[in-house]
């Protein structure tokens, strides 16, 4: 029997680790031919160490299907003064490939299966390098929704074969005809990065991604039809394998603090099922003083219960560390006065959330989101309808996707812009808009719920045996032992 080695090339961030885990479990779940590598880069500015711990019982870790490979501490990139702030995570993957193709290959003569590809997320395709060095074939693993694979392929086709550059663009108010979208996108809600300075960089990731022998993408047919069906027929973009939704709901669910998660649980257990709305701004979600009073007085005036994840915002430590959002101390310092006495009933406010168990949970019905892809993708699964507070990166495309795209979320906003360090946005959401949002999302006449939980059902479905994602899953392991025969 043929035994298979893929190696897994993933940037060290929660958001975008967490689903390269879960596509190599789910393929060595499926074939027992298939090991897999993942490696690890030692990086100041982001820490996964509990994650990676966590994994230790895992049975996949334990009996060494899969493993984790830390590369070598990295320097700073050459030119880079010590004192110039955070290392580039892309200057690194480019000093670090002649690392990277050592390590491989040692490891491979180690463990004496044969290497069949490289499978790197959407910010590390310049390691396709190494791949092409060992002659090996590289996937694409594009943890966000398929339609921003289109608009970022579509900017950067519009860059190097039309001449048209969107970090050049001047006219804020326009609106552009994007072929994986069915409505105009309006300008001012693409990624910032798209359009900033390091817009370039993105684009050169998307050109590399034509390169790719295939792009496996964490969404699902029945989700983005119509994104799928633009990306399949086009000749310039390599096979498509839409596997999603990929959900770390198992581990989630065991990680964090289980003394809070136990106090959180037994609220929400004393909670009328539906009537709780859960307000949480992922990892990276934190918020000031001026904005922390306006969600607190619209969610007074709203009238509904509520559990509130808030906490400050991350800041930048020496060493260009990041340092985390960190729970607020003392409350009564920074809420209206009274706010907590009046709302006590009805209302819990928390640090760090055990988003998924709470999700979970029969007592929430809605969700205040910052709409990352993978919380998104999360609501979907349990089938619980969001209202979009986007804060930064794609954010906002995911907002509009799910609002004017595909009917199945409420809007408190789309166009949000925000400085993660600093936890400021370009607007203050005032209270009013909060409450009618909030109101909107728990209306349960208004038809977003109902759609949101047959989306649910579907989606669950496709990940089953039989589901369209399953079959697209097994489409890709049957072209992994083809392309190695054949490169």
């Amino acid at each position: 029997m043929t035994k298979l080695e893929l190696v897994f090339v993933p940037t060290p961030a929660m958001g975008l680790i967490t689903p390269i885990v879960e596509v190599a479990k789910r393929l060595v779940r499926r074939d027992e031919r298939i090991s897999i590598t993942i490696l690890l880069f030692k990086l100041p500015m982001f820490d996964i160490s509990s994650y990676v711990k966590s994994l230790d019982a895992n049975p996949y870790f334990l009996n060494k299907r899969i493993e984790f490979l830390q590369l070598p501490e990295q320097e700073k990139p050459t030119g880079q003064a010590p004192s110039a702030g955070p290392p580039d995570f892309q200057q690194i993957l480019i000093q670090s490939r002649p690392v990277i193709k050592q390590s491989v290959e040692e490891h491979a003569i180690g463990s004496g299966t044969r290497l069949a590809g490289f499978v790197v997320d959407l910010f590390c395709s310049s390691v396709m390098a190494v791949a092409d060095e060992l002659s090996i074939p590289s996937y694409i693993l594009f943890a966000s929704g398929s339609s921003l694979l289109g608009l970022l392929c579509h900017f950067q086709h519009l860059r190097d074969n039309q001449g048209i550059d969107i970090t050049q663009w001047e006219d804020q108010d326009a609106e552009f005809d994007i072929p994986v979208y069915r409505n105009p996108v309006p300008y001012k809600l693409l990624p910032g990065r798209l359009v900033g300075k390091e817009g370039g960089s993105l684009m050169d990731q998307a050109k590399r991604y034509r390169g790719a022998k295939a792009i496996i993408i964490n969404t699902f047919e029945e989700l983005e039809s119509h994104a799928i069906g633009t990306l399949s027929e086009d000749p310039t973009i390599p096979k498509i394998y839409p596997v999603g939704p990929i959900v770390n709901v198992d581990a989630q669910m065991k990680e964090g603090n289980e003394a809070q998660k136990d106090d959180i649980i037994r609220w929400l257990d004393q909670q009328p099922p539906a009537s709780v709305v859960f307000l949480c701004f992922g990892s990276m979600g934190g918020f000031l003083e001026d904005q922390v009073i306006q969600m607190a007085k619209g969610l007074e005036q709203s009238d509904q219960r509520f559990l509130w994840s808030l906490r400050q915002p991350a800041s930048l430590a020496k060493g260009g560390k990041e340092e985390p959002p960190r729970d607020y101390t003392d409350l009564g310092n920074i809420l209206p006065e009274g706010f907590l006495e009046r709302t006590a009933e009805r209302g819990k406010i928390i640090g760090w959330a055990p988003q998924v168990a709470v999700l979970s949970h029969p007592a929430v019905g809605g969700f205040v989101s910052h709409c990352g892809w993978n919380s998104t993708l999360e609501s979907l699964w349990f089938g619980v309808p969001v209202a979009t507070w986007p804060l930064y990166a794609e954010q906002q495309m995911n907002a509009f996707q799910l609002v004017k795209e595909l009917g199945i979320a409420a809007q408190i906003g789309m166009d949000f812009q925000w400085d993660h360090l600093k936890g400021e946005s370009n607007v203050l959401v005032h209270a009013a808009v909060i409450e009618k949002g909030v109101r909107e999302l728990m209306n349960k006449e208004n038809g977003v719920r109902s759609k949101v939980q047959k989306m649910s059902e579907v989606g669950r479905k496709a990940t089953e045996e039989g589901g369209s994602s399953y079959v697209w899953m097994g489409h890709f392991i049957e072209d992994v032992f083809k392309n190695i025969e054949e490169s």
